[in-house]
């Protein structure tokens, strides 16, 4: 796919280009958390420990929501938190502190990294091609907010709420470690992220040949299977959270299988136009 306009570079070349790449990118993410490391008092009191009060907007959302539906009886509307986050290590807040506002600056920096990653691989790519950089860009970052807002407002949540709840016996207190308890929510948010990058991903390996558009109908099933099963453990115990939790992924996952049709299509068309010139 190399443009031939475009001066054919050493590997040493590339890895010089790769390297500044990796630079710029670091740079910016670590310029970004220090801003954010002025923010703390607010990322963790209003941001990280958000999902631990009974009265955060998701609880009183999904209460609405199943209330409208006649479960005037769900357990999402009467939220406990029955547990309390403690620090074990000498340093670790100092370590929290310092990897979240890492974390903020990978989240807030992510348009600027994915414009340094397509500037990387834009030589690869024909002149047509590059001409979407833009739209590749603002489509990811689009995608990418989307899935961690997703993942803060929906999934991390849930997630607190059902582990914070949970107790096999009276006997037993839960009491959370610090890190245990943020790892989820960044691990949560940041997989949401990806996540949601699904369709973009689709459409580059359905450029490779890698991924078709029947192969994503064949295990849709699969697919469905999988995602109401992490739904159902995530979310309080009635029907209405679990489908609120998977139909976004789930039109996800057809709009990627659309992208895949679309792009296999084109493929296809200027393949029969390359075998008529050429014939």
């Amino acid at each position: 796919m190399a443009d031939k306009n475009t001066k054919e570079m050493s590997f040493l070349d590339h890895l010089e280009e790769l390297r500044w790449m990796l630079v710029r990118s670091v740079s910016i993410i670590l310029v970004l958390a220090i801003i954010a490391f002025f923010f703390s008092d607010f990322i963790f009191t209003d941001i990280l420990f958000g999902p631990k009060d009974p009265d955060f907007i998701t609880y009183r959302f999904f209460c609405k929501v199943t209330q409208f539906f006649g479960f005037t009886d769900s357990d999402i509307c009467n939220v406990e938190m029955p547990f309390i986050i403690q620090n074990t290590d000498m340093g670790g807040q100092v370590s929290l502190l310092i990897w979240v506002s890492i974390t903020v600056g990978f989240v807030v920096g992510f348009p600027f990294i994915l414009w340094e990653v397509w500037k990387f691989i834009s030589p690869a790519l024909y002149s047509k091609e590059k001409k979407y950089a833009g739209a590749f860009v603002i489509i990811s970052s689009f995608l990418f907010f989307i899935g961690v807002l997703f993942g803060y407002f929906i999934i991390t949540p849930l997630s607190v709420y059902f582990f914070g709840s949970f107790s096999t016996s009276t006997e037993i207190v839960n009491e959370f470690n610090l890190e245990s308890y943020t790892s989820m929510i960044k691990t949560s948010v940041i997989a949401c992220g990806v996540l949601f990058e699904l369709p973009i991903i689709i459409y580059f390996l359905s450029k490779m040949g890698l991924v078709t558009p029947e192969f994503l109908k064949k295990y849709r099933k699969y697919a469905l299977v999988i995602v109401l099963i992490v739904s159902a453990v995530i979310t309080p115990p009635d029907v209405i959270s679990q489908v609120i939790v998977a139909i976004p992924i789930m039109i996800l996952y057809e709009f990627s299988i659309l992208i895949s049709s679309l792009v296999t299509r084109k493929e296809l068309k200027e393949l029969k136009e390359s075998k008529k010139i050429n014939s």
